[in-house]
């Protein structure tokens, strides 16, 4: 990749799971909390509430140098300035969002396992979400959990980051870590708690020294 990016901390929002929060207050107490990537994820607003909402997260993101990522939907990650799309294994290639993204734009893509990452990286990831690493209740369509030994496994195939994903929190983002994940996502475990900033404050601290303890640099 052309910059460095950081996946230390990154936050999917959640309407359904915020306590009545919007997508933007919850990325606004995230961002304060210090997570280091906001995805924007509602498979069920409008394509004009989502560029709305995108909108409002992009300001937010900006002003806290965080990393604003719109989850499926290329269009409006584009009409609104986002940083970058994560798509699913049934949403549209890579390489196809690539074709028509402008230059920087970042593409992340969802695997769940070596051969699925390693497609991901040649159609031109910029990341790739691994998972779920455990069970989950947070994502219905998340499928079964593959476990902390492949997160090793995907990380020696390929050279883009390797952000792991499902059923992870406080408990175990430091084994993740130390399997060899460059960043966690999560959703219950930062959006589903009465403090958000706190919740993230805590978790991102708990990734950082594992960083530490595992030696990685920057």
């Amino acid at each position: 990749m052309s910059r460095t990016l950081r996946y230390d901390l990154y936050v999917i929002t959640d309407e359904a799971l915020s306590h009545g929060l919007s997508h933007v207050e919850i990325a606004r107490r995230a961002v304060e909390g210090g997570a280091d990537v906001i995805q924007l994820r509602d498979k069920g607003m409008s394509g004009k509430g989502l560029t709305k909402c995108a909108l409002e997260i992009r300001e937010v993101t900006r002003k806290a140098g965080a990393l604003f990522i719109v989850n499926d939907r290329l269009d409006v990650a584009l009409a609104s300035g986002a940083d970058g799309v994560h798509l699913g294994q049934d949403d549209i290639p890579a390489s196809s969002a690539r074709a028509i993204s402008p230059p920087g734009f970042i593409i992340g893509v969802s695997v769940g396992n070596v051969e699925e990452a390693v497609q991901a990286e040649r159609d031109g990831a910029d990341y790739v979400g691994l998972g779920p690493i455990c069970h989950t209740a947070s994502k219905s369509d998340a499928g079964p959990a593959c476990g902390f030994d492949v997160i090793a496994s995907v990380k020696k195939a390929v050279s883009i980051p390797v952000v792991a994903i499902g059923g992870l929190g406080p408990q175990n983002a430091g084994k993740a870590i130390e399997a060899g994940a460059d960043g966690i996502a999560v959703i219950s475990a930062v959006v589903g708690q009465a403090d958000i900033a706190g919740a993230a404050r805590r978790l991102k601290y708990i990734i950082v020294e594992a960083k530490h303890r595992k030696g990685y640099q920057g």
